[in-house]
Order: structure tokens, then C-alpha cells, then sequence
């Protein structure tokens, strides 16, 4: 599911459910259909399109439930989890990236932005990793992407609940 998430992969190309691509303010689409840059997946009928299913894209917008599979747009991230949303086949939280924000695993890391923090149970058990931006002097989770003009240095083995911790600096 998270890969899904992650690569739009639930995206292709087919017919719109209305014969075309959705609209400026949203639009219902057959599945398979691609969904247009700056949009996300909101809702899910399975009866639409004559029992293949169908998708209502949206323009994405701070604070927006999305379903499975719906594109993360550029410049936010993903911040709670339902299992039971989008008529049954989960849904994620988007928000815009900030300083200091929980997101769910499998959530992009915006540029600019260090993993500092990390919850096994959060985001309804997905998993949840602390944002914050980058600066001189800070633990970083292992695996944090490390952004260019810093580099790490010294390892902490129980740093971020566990999994390991490095101290980033300016190069």
C-alpha cells in the first residue's frame, strides 16, 4: 500500500469517467486514468464506470484526505493514516512540509528537511518520522536523506528509538 502511495502506481491511462480529464475543480475518472500534476485522489466509488471503479481527483490543497494510491504533490507530506477511509481502501492525511512535523513512513522528505525522530506505532501503526530542517549540530536518523553543503559525522547506536542516529554538521 505504502508503494503505492509513494510511486501513483494506481495511475495509468484510461478513459475519464466523463469522457475526459477532470476537471478544474475536480472530477470523477475511470481507474487507470492518470491523474493531472498538482492533484490528488480523494474518493473511490467501486460501482463507477460500469463496475470497473472510478476516482474523484481534486486539486490538492493543505490539510486533504487522499486515498491509497493518490500522488503525494511536491512540497507536502503525509501526516495520519485511516485503514478504513476512501470507502475501505485506506486514506492518507496531507499536509504541507514544515519544521517540526510527524509524517508517515513511506511520506516523502522534502528538500532541505532531516529525519530526527521516529515512532514505531504512529500513523495507526505505519510507522512516523519527525521533520525538521537541516542545521549545523543535529541527529539525524539513519537513513535521513543528508542535504548538500552537510555530511555526518559521529554515530549513536540508540539514537531515534533505536535505529540509529548520526550527527550532521556543515561540510
Amino acid at each position: 500500500m505504502i508503494a503505492t502511495v509513494l510511486t501513483g502506481a494506481a495511475t495509468g491511462t484510461a478513459t475519464a469517467a466523463t469522457g475526459g480529464a477532470a476537471k478544474a475543480a475536480g472530477g470523477w475518472s475511470c481507474s487507470g486514468a492518470p491523474v493531472p500534476a498538482g492533484y490528488v485522489i480523494t474518493n473511490y466509488d467501486r460501482n463507477g464506470c460500469r463496475g470497473a471503479g472510478a476516482w474523484y481527483q481534486e486539486p490538492v490543497r493543505d490539510g486533504i484526505w487522499t486515498c491509497s494510491g493518490s500522488p503525494i504533490v511536491a512540497g507536502y507530506v503525509i501526516t495520519n493514516h485511516n485503514r478504513l477511509g476512501c470507502n475501505g481502501i485506506g486514506s492518507w492525511y496531507h499536509e504541507l512540509a514544515r519544521d517540526g512535523r510527524w509524517t508517515c513512513g513511506g511520506s516523502p522528505v522534502p528538500p532541505g528537511y532531516v529525519i530526527t525522530g521516529y515512532n514505531r506505532t504512529g500513523c495507526d501503526n505505519a510507522g512516523a518520522w519527525y521533520h525538521q530542517l537541516v542545521r549545523n549540530g543535529i541527529w539525524t536518523c539513519s537513513g535521513s536523506p543528508i542535504p548538500p553543503g552537510y555530511r555526518s559525522t559521529n554515530f549513536q547506536v540508540g539514537g531515534c528509538n533505536g535505529i540509529g542516529a548520526w550527527w550532521t554538521v556543515r561540510a
